[in-house]
């Protein structure tokens, strides 16, 4: 897989990958960009909800959303936590199956979700200079 951000203007990165889509990035509150924190979210929030839907989907017609938020001490430059919210409408289900529902969910994020395991895991992140 080929994955990379490229400069397009002081502090304006693009990232790419070579199935054609791009996300903007810059410093926290650039308009129409990401930050690099908030994409950090966003891939937590992603990944849960990809794992999630065919699970949530076949129970509950209900609008899925995953909102994300993230803990860190004023002035760090580092998370301390993110936290992913499943915001979809229950209701309809009877309680044991909510129960279960919830748990199954759990359980697949726990063991297929990419994002949530590194982050949890915790990995080296190299980097170097070509050339």
């Amino acid at each position: 897989m080929s994955l990379d951000v490229r400069r397009e203007g002081e502090h304006e990165f693009v990232g790419r990958n070579e199935r054609g889509a791009s996300v903007r990035i810059g410093r926290k509150g650039a308009p129409g960009a990401f930050s690099p924190a908030e994409l950090l979210q966003i891939a937590a929030a992603g990944c849960a909800a990809v794992t999630a839907e065919e699970l949530i989907t076949r129970r509950t017609d209900a609008p899925l959303r995953v909102a994300v938020s993230a803990d860190r001490r004023e002035g760090a430059s580092e998370l301390d936590a993110v936290h992913v919210l499943f915001d979809v409408d229950l209701s309809t289900l009877p309680a044991d199956e909510r129960d279960k529902l919830v748990a199954a969910v759990d359980r697949a994020i726990e063991r297929l979700c990419t994002v949530s395991r590194t982050l949890k895991k915790g990995i080296p992140v190299t980097e170097e200079f070509a050339g």
